[in-house]
């Protein structure tokens, strides 16, 4: 299975990405994690204000096959989430780089150090098959 990975992007283990800009981080699933999910048709995100802390669970994924945690790639205050996916999630099978589910504001930068690389990402997916 060959999946799309982004190479200005960071990665967790459990398949989420993180594009950040300055202190703000949008996060999002990858396209690995679609693909495995397969057709999403529900998704569970929280809401502005709460505090994530980096590897903990922010929310819930559901497909026709199972329901997975989402993790938090990096602790900080939610700003902003995308509304338009819990009633389309959907979308995220079509475009998970386009769909992004929260934007953070990043609380540690020190944190960006446990984020894999584009080639790490690439690594782990390939033990991961």
């Amino acid at each position: 299975m060959s999946s799309e990975i982004k190479p200005n992007l960071k990665y967790t283990k459990d398949h989420e990405w993180a594009e950040i800009k300055g202190d703000i981080v949008a996060i999002g699933i990858t396209d690995f994690a679609q693909s495995a999910l397969g057709d999403i048709v529900f998704l569970e995100i929280p809401a502005i204000g709460k505090e994530l802390v980096q590897g903990s669970t922010f929310g819930v994924v559901e497909s026709i096959k199972s329901v997975s945690d989402l993790y938090a790639p990096l602790s900080g205050e939610v700003i902003e989430r995308n509304d338009s996916l819990e009633s389309h999630p959907e979308k995220l099978n079509n475009d998970p780089f386009g769909s992004w589910l929260i934007k953070v504001k990043i609380k540690n930068e020190s944190e960006l150090k446990n984020l894999l690389s584009a080639a790490d990402y690439q690594t782990h997916c390939s033990s991961s098959n």
